[in-house]
């Protein structure tokens, strides 16, 4: 590319140019200069910028078909999605039947051994809430099948084999207590009639 000299500028206007008329076409000359510099740069800068693009998407177009990619990955996705959901609502239903179960006094060994046998009454449970909303199944199971794992339970007293001796409601003396040949027993009597004792 040909350079706009001062030189030039005064070969072309001759003995009539001045410095004042140099400087004033120097800096016209310069104020259309510059900014087209700086857009040939900035072109430059694009050109390689789209030149890289190109290629990444060269590269992207061979890899294959972008539609079918996306809607495999969303069916993926979705597929997972329906997975937790499904996760969280047997988690829900078998937390429910658990607490059912237990109601009806099957626990321990037992819960565990019912919970797996009733897979297909749990699938088909329905939820208000956190209960299930009929558990004609699953009473039936407790009253059929389950019947041997329901815990029978009963309420049975302590039994005592020395008493201690019953004094009239009024307080033991030290030669009592110390009479008493149940170990724990006396130790109690002595806890109770402390201040026999100087404690």
């Amino acid at each position: 590319m040909a350079k706009f000299t001062r030189k030039e500028i005064r070969e072309i206007i001759g003995e009539a140019c001045t410095d004042e008329m140099e400087n004033k076409i120097m800096a016209l000359h310069l104020g259309v200069v510059d900014p087209m510099k700086d857009d040939i740069a900035d072109l430059r800068a694009k050109a390689e910028t789209l030149e890289a693009v190109t290629k990444e998407r060269d590269a992207l177009k061979a890899g294959g078909d972008f539609k079918q990619k996306f809607e495999d990955e969303h069916k993926a996705f979705e597929d997972y999605k329906k997975g937790i959901t499904a996760k969280e609502a047997r988690a829900a239903k078998e937390k429910a039947v658990r607490a059912y179960l237990e109601s009806k006094s099957i626990t321990g060994n037992n819960l565990e051994i019912a919970m797996r046998g009733c897979g297909a009454e749990i699938d088909a449970a329905e939820l208000d809430g956190e209960k299930i909303k009929d558990t004609k199944a699953f009473d039936d199971l407790v009253g059929g099948t389950f019947k041997g794992l329901v815990v029978k339970s009963s309420t049975v007293g302590v039994n005592t084999p020395n008493p201690p001796a019953n004094s009239g409601g009024t307080t033991m003396t030290k030669e009592q207590i110390m009479a008493i040949k149940d170990t724990a027993t006396r130790q109690k009597a002595i806890s109770d009639n402390h201040e026999l004792f100087g404690f």
